[in-house]
């Protein structure tokens, strides 16, 4: 081996991010309010931009290069022009790969916390008839504080000393839905037997939301593990020992609960699925935020209209009478400098802005040609969709096909929609057909179980069958899961809940 010094000549090729192309891509994942403040902040940076609103008829200057935050056009973009139109070259800075991406196939609806936030199953944006708007107005109502909402539970099934006991307890419990007092000393104080307070406290911990009411962790989950019919001696066990459970101890776990590795995971997956602060969603605060669509789709003949809500965008323009005015004049090199590359800024952003609207049209446009029987019959017609299939289908990176649709909506005559809403997994036919996605099953679920008799209270064996006879093929479990994931209770639950329904009416 040589070790004298020597010169090489390699060739490699490597991805450069400009701060252009970063500011390109990061444009692409805000949404229009989140753009209207970063055109703000570059106003008042750049002295070339500026930032105007509608044509007042003659106050425009004749050198200003005006170019709206939106793709304007005279009519609204539909599904098969924009296609035909789609301009692979216009799209390239934008549709971006590089290494260490992760992308989310599924939508965040499948999950606890994507559903959550997802739209849909929680009234923020049912599906409604054809033509039926959606009630905004109705988000803002005033939200139930925990206290009251359970003190309505023990006004229906409590009276006499019982309801004033169970008051006292409901004053001890906290935001997060834990009781904070002491027994003894609640009982000393109403002169009552401390088993009655005892008592009374069990009758609240069976309250909603489950889990309510309880003195710590392992009982809180113990009381939704009971609620779901899922306590177990095996799940009771683990529940004691949720300290191995911190420490990620799982052999010492299978040991405690004798179970073997799947039936751990198993309890350690519907532990997870508990709520440990139950009380946190009737939590204090503010009405919910208003929510205002990126992407407004309307009926057209033959087919749909795209259109971006321009109407939170401000109208975006660069001033070149004003660059005129300051390169004519006396100025050093620097400030030369500076002045050009105010003028390349002010031109990048324009072009970014003009490219972000079009890709965000053509995802989207995408989305609805792709979910048609949805936006004509409802939810029940949801398709299964990832990410990669709508990318694959307009010719763009699958990353930018998640930027597009993050923190952004849709709306359109069904109600007001997260893009991520449309992207679900799917669930295979029993006979053989096509699948269908799992929002449709969901629906199908919801409707099965309003549909239910307060005597004949339907048990998630019983979802499968009905769900089977209908040509779906799913297990227990994940109707369960769907269930749990659409805030609705389960059998246990639902039949106290009518129970005490009935009593109050």
């Amino acid at each position: 081996m040589s070790l004298a010094p020597r010169l090489d000549l390699r060739q490699t090729q490597s991805l450069v991010m400009t701060p252009q192309l970063q500011q390109a891509i990061r444009l692409l994942a805000l949404s229009n309010l989140e753009i209207e403040g970063f055109i703000a902040e570059e106003v008042e940076r750049n002295p070339l931009l500026e930032s105007g609103g509608e044509d007042e008829g003659g106050g425009e200057a004749p050198d200003v290069d005006a170019a709206p935050a939106t793709a304007e056009s005279d009519e609204p973009v539909t599904v098969d022009a924009l296609v035909r139109s789609g301009d692979a070259e216009a799209d390239a800075p934008l549709d971006i790969d590089y290494n260490s991406e992760t992308f989310h196939q599924d939508s965040a609806a499948d999950s606890m916390g994507g559903l959550d936030g997802g739209l849909g199953m929680d009234g923020i944006a049912s599906s409604g008839a054809v033509g039926e708007a959606p009630d905004y107005e109705s988000y803002a109502s005033a939200e139930v504080s925990l206290a009251e909402h359970l003190m309505a539970q023990a006004g229906s099934v409590l009276s006499g000393t019982d309801l004033i006991i169970a008051g006292q307890i409901i004053d001890g419990i906290d935001e997060t839905g834990y009781f904070t007092g002491s027994l003894l000393e609640l009982s000393c104080r109403l002169a009552v037997p401390l088993g009655d307070v005892e008592r009374v406290l069990g009758i609240v911990q069976g309250f909603d939301p489950a889990g309510v009411g309880a003195r710590s962790l392992s009982e809180c989950l113990a009381i939704q593990a009971r609620d779901a019919d899922r306590y177990d001696p095996a799940m009771a066990r683990l529940i004691d020992n949720l300290d191995y459970l911190a420490r990620g101890n799982l052999p010492a776990l299978k040991r405690i609960c004798q179970v073997d590795d799947e039936d751990l995971a198993d309890m350690i997956r519907e532990l997870r699925a508990y709520d440990p602060k139950p009380g946190c969603r009737y939590a204090q605060g503010g009405g919910a935020d208003a929510i205002v669509p990126d992407v407004f789709v309307g009926r057209r003949a033959g087919g749909w209209a795209i259109e971006l809500n321009s109407a939170t965008l401000p109208r975006l323009l660069v001033n070149r009478s004003y660059y005129q005015e300051l390169s004519t004049g006396p100025q050093d090199k620097q400030s030369k400098a500076w002045l050009s590359e105010c003028l390349a800024s002010a031109n990048w952003l324009l072009k970014a802005l003009d490219q972000r609207a079009r890709t965000i049209v053509k995802v989207s446009t995408e989305i609805v040609k792709q979910q048609d029987g949805f936006f004509r019959s409802g939810v029940a017609h949801l398709r299964p969709l990832t990410l990669r299939a709508v990318a694959d289908a307009i010719g763009m990176h699958e990353s930018t096909v998640s930027r597009v649709t993050s923190n952004k909506y849709l709306s359109c005559d069904r109600g007001l929609f997260e893009l991520k809403y449309f992207f679900t997994s799917g669930i295979q036919s029993s006979d053989g057909g096509d699948a269908v996605s799992a929002e449709a099953v969901k629906s199908h679920i919801k409707a099965l179980i309003a549909a239910e008799a307060p005597r004949a209270i339907l048990s998630d064996d019983q979802l499968v069958e009905l769900l089977r006879a209908k040509g779906f093929d799913i297990a227990r479990r994940t109707v369960a899961k769907y269930r749990e994931a659409m805030g609705i209770g389960s059998s246990v639950q639902r039949r106290r809940q009518k129970a005490i329904g009935s009593r109050a009416a």
